[in-house]
């Protein structure tokens, strides 16, 4: 089979693992282009920051579980100075526990279902599940821009929702060359590319639903109200349909953010970082792509033998979150992750930085 074309946007050469995973990718049924990001890493058989086109297969490994995860961005009408105060922040950081818990719901305090999932079929985890951020990578962090705007962002998906799409479909595809594969014209191509749509709006509201609940904490602990207009919403693990050159491809992106033309992005660094608003380029051979974030540079093991509690600390002076949960929060480090600014140099011509944000308070599952 021959092998599709592929372009990288990466300031160093390609790890050996990425390199093995995108050789045999290159070699599957139906792909006619990948694009690499600069954040690109090794996960399981895949490699997270890879976009792929296909002709008429569909690779449910190529989204992967957390279908439709994605970032938001909000403004708020406060200075982020006024977060400064320890009092303040302890006060935000208690009722975001209390308003939105990071796993689930108590039954009586899940939030209600907006109309555009109310026909969705749910069962009672996803129920419980809206409205929450998850653990692992997923935060909510408020962070300060160059004015000392204040801003949230936070980065969730489809929580039990979209692990459960992927793992309802995945037995249903055939294998092919060490592939699950779905013939996109299948009945069971269609009803994948159906729930993978659910997944991606169940995210979404997720996201809406979540940052509802800061709206309701930052205006009971520092009196800030949202900034109309200044919603930024995308997401980097989802399946569309789009034109390229001229011809409709199947594009899958896991760990990458859809960059077209003028199409506003948000891509964080890591707890302690930067993180950037962008505007995409619409780059063709990017397939209109961006990386998601700075991507790990250590596994989650080797994060927890090489950082230390005092090393965290160091890496997040400046920045409030909860201390008790630091023996967690060491796999998230700073240290963990690439250098922010060398993603951003490495795909220049994929996105028009427009705002470059600092952290000031850090929420996260564990």
């Amino acid at each position: 089979m021959a092998e599709a074309p592929m372009q990288v946007w990466l300031m160093e050469p390609l790890p050996v693992g990425v390199a093995q995973r995108l050789k045999r990718l290159r070699h599957a049924p139906g792909v006619a282009r990948v694009a690499v990001m600069p954040d690109v890493h090794v996960a399981g058989d895949f490699c997270v920051g890879t976009v792929v086109a296909t002709r008429e297969t569909l690779f449910p490994v190529a989204v992967g579980g957390d279908i439709g995860c994605g970032m938001l961005a909000l403004r708020f009408d406060a200075p982020a100075e006024k977060l400064a105060d320890a009092d303040a922040a302890a006060r935000v950081l208690g009722l975001l526990y209390e308003l939105s818990p990071t796993r689930r719901h108590h039954r009586k305090l899940a939030p209600a279902l907006p109309e555009t999932l109310c026909e969705v079929p749910l069962d009672d985890a996803a129920r419980l599940e809206f409205g929450t951020l998850g653990g692992g990578n997923h935060f909510l962090e408020l962070q300060r821009d160059g004015a000392d705007g204040l801003w949230l962002m936070l980065h969730t998906g489809s929580r039990h929702f979209g692990q459960m799409v992927f793992e309802r479909h995945l037995p249903k595809a055939r294998k092919v060359d060490g592939f699950h594969v779905f013939d996109a014209g299948s009945a069971e191509g269609q009803a994948y590319l159906r729930d993978v749509q659910l997944a991606r709006l169940y995210a979404r509201e997720n996201r809406l639903a979540i940052a509802r609940a800061v709206m309701r904490v930052l205006e009971m602990a520092i009196g800030a109200s949202p900034v109309e207009g200044t919603l930024i919403d995308c997401d980097h693990n989802h399946l569309a349909v789009e034109e390229h050159d001229g011809e409709m491809l199947f594009v899958h992106r896991k760990g990458a953010t859809t960059a077209h033309t003028e199409q506003m992005g948000v891509i964080p660094g890591s707890m302690g970082t930067k993180s950037y608003h962008t505007r995409g380029r619409g780059l063709a051979a990017a397939l209109s792509s961006s990386s998601h974030g700075a991507g790990r540079a250590l596994t989650r093991t080797q994060a927890r033998e090489a950082v230390t509690k005092s090393a965290l600390r160091r890496q997040l002076r400046g920045v409030w979150y909860d201390s008790r949960i630091e023996r967690q929060l060491i796999e998230e480090a700073p240290a963990a992750y690439k250098s922010i600014d060398r993603v951003m140099t490495a795909q220049a011509e994929l996105v028009v930085i427009e705002r470059e944000l600092r952290p000031v308070l850090v929420y996260k599952g564990v």
